[in-house]
């Protein structure tokens, strides 16, 4: 992809944020270019986290839920409606330091592939998994990366949590609201968690631990049916039986092409200000790739259509008389 002119708007992503940034943007009449990522990619994939979930109960509008391919697939559709040019591809390199910036993606060498007044970065993140065959096979068939998300389909069942920090015990303690029992698995004797969460689980009557284990495999043939367990002292293996199997081990944005051009926190998410502001002018960011609080679509949605605004706003100053 190589195109002369000099855009109004790029965005990168086509998650939620990098969609609903595209629709606000194309119904302003900004013609934005929005590179969508790569299917061969792990992160920044087209149409983000949701592309990998079944059914999405919690997004407004879909009073019956709707499978998440679908709906970013219709989102998709109601951007390239309002004149989003949309490409398959992901970018490679940028230079935020150039005006405009400058972009390549895909191949491309040499000269950027597109220069343009405003980017937004709608990258997202990944959640980090336990790299296990059948883990990958069951998303969304009873494994899954959010509580807040998937609980629901969980009412009355045995449910499995993977991890030991904050983020292990916050989904724990959400999932004793649906969950028949949650066991919580951790690779060592100790939790990593602020002991305000640890005194939480502790006095939680549903939840009970597994100490020392990892997670070795993960049962079922079309729904998760268990866990195999392998003690990390021993090596003695045992299975759990679970029907849901969530993995809190951490999640990771989707930065490190900005490293080195934007701040970031401790933890690589992109510092904004002031809504969706970057300390570069003209540079936005949405989503997951600067949300490390919420993690929801809707949420990202919310700040793609805010980065958008944001954008527009930057260009109509621009072009005001001085």
């Amino acid at each position: 992809m190589r195109t002369g002119r000099i855009r109004d708007v790029v965005i990168l992503g086509s998650g939620p944020a990098g969609l609903t940034a595209a629709i606000y943007a194309a119904r302003a009449d900004l013609n934005p270019l929005v590179l969508e990522g790569e299917p061969s990619s792990t992160s920044d994939q087209p149409g983000g986290q949701l592309m990998l979930t079944t059914e999405v109960e919690n997004f407004p509008g879909f009073a019956e839920g709707v499978m998440g391919p679908e709906l970013m697939l219709q989102m998709r559709a109601q951007a390239v409606r309002f004149g989003a040019d949309l490409v398959v591809e992901k970018a490679t390199s940028v230079n935020l330091s150039a005006s405009p910036v400058e972009i390549w993606a895909g191949d491309d060498a040499g000269e950027p592939s597109v220069r343009s007044r405003t980017l937004i970065i709608a990258t997202g993140a990944r959640s980090l998994l336990l790299g296990l065959p059948n883990e990958a096979r069951l998303i969304g068939h009873g494994v899954s990366t959010c509580a807040t998300c998937d609980g629901f389909f969980f009412r009355n069942k045995p449910i499995a949590v993977v991890g030991g920090g904050d983020s292990a015990l916050e989904e724990a303690l959400f999932l004793t609201k649906f969950g028949r029992s949650v066991t919580v698995i951790h690779r060592r004797k100790e939790l990593r968690a602020s002991r305000i969460m640890q005194d939480r689980a502790f006095r939680n009557e549903k939840i009970d631990f597994v100490w020392d284990s990892a997670v070795s495999d993960i049962l079922g043939a079309e729904q998760v049916e268990g866990v195999r367990l392998q003690d990390v002292r021993t090596g003695h293996e045992r299975v759990l039986p679970v029907e849901g199997v969530f993995v809190a081990i951490g999640h990771a944005p989707n930065t490190g092409l900005f490293s080195g051009q934007l701040d970031m926190n401790a933890n690589g998410y992109l510092v904004t200000h002031g809504g969706t502001k970057t300390g570069i002018a003209g540079v936005f960011a949405c989503g997951d790739v600067q949300d490390h609080e919420y993690r929801q679509a809707v949420t990202a949605a919310g700040s793609g259509c805010m980065a958008a605004i944001d954008a527009e706003r930057y260009l109509a100053a621009q072009h005001e008389p001085r």
